[in-house]
């Protein structure tokens, strides 16, 4: 199992340190909430922080868009050059054409889900992709309740891509701990984002290994 500890959850007041803290305890990504306010009731991380977390870790960026107007978040955070960089099906009319951009671009494309959104959304698109993101919370806040029903999502979405594209990763985000991490691995889950569960913890070491 591989793991993002997501930044949503950090102390902002000593960003670079909490990165890499839990860069050198294990992580294998650094994943970024990027918010617009308007497509999720929160505001986060604009490029000019984020290029300075790029700068800080020593793990590739997973970044998931948060946006409307995809395409023109893509192009202000493709000079970073993420490990991933997903966007929201529910808010692009073009995915297939956004999907391409972001290959051309250098970086490996992904596409996220809401908690309502159906696996079958993006049957056709898997073959374009690196990685479906499932929210297992509904999107905008750190520190939510997983929602149970991602159990059976996974295990939907993991038959689709062992059909069209066995490459494909499947990550989960929100609510992510040691209790329902076993159960995500067995449902074919291959990341995990975890904010609260890590940055929380007094041994974020013993965190971050309690997922793997």
């Amino acid at each position: 199992m591989l793991v993002a500890p997501s930044i949503l959850s950090a102390d902002f007041g000593c960003l670079e340190r909490e990165i890499k803290s839990v860069c050198d305890l294990g992580a294998d990504y650094v994943h970024i909430d990027a918010m617009d306010g308007h497509f999720t009731p929160n505001l986060t991380f604009g490029p000019v922080v984020v290029a300075a977390v790029a700068k800080a870790a020593s793990k590739p960026l997973d970044i998931h868009l948060m946006t409307e107007n995809n395409p023109f978040f893509v192009e202000l955070f493709a000079p970073i050059k993420p490990e991933f960089l997903s966007f929201h099906i529910e808010e692009e009319k073009h995915p297939h054409r956004l999907i391409s951009r972001i290959r051309d671009l250098g970086i490996r494309p992904a596409i996220t889900l809401n908690p309502h959104t159906s696996e079958q959304a993006i049957e056709y698109l898997l073959c374009d992709l690196d990685m479906v993101l499932l929210m297992s919370v509904n999107p905008g806040f750190g520190g939510q309740k997983f929602i149970p029903s991602a159990l059976e999502k996974t295990r939907r979405l993991k038959e689709l891509i062992e059909k069209r594209n066995p490459n494909c990763l499947i990550e989960i985000d929100g609510g992510v701990n040691d209790q329902n991490a076993p159960a995500l691995k067995e449902a074919g889950a291959d990341i995990l984002v975890a904010g609260a569960y890590i940055f929380g913890a007094a041994d974020r070491k013993k965190a971050i290994e309690s997922l793997k």
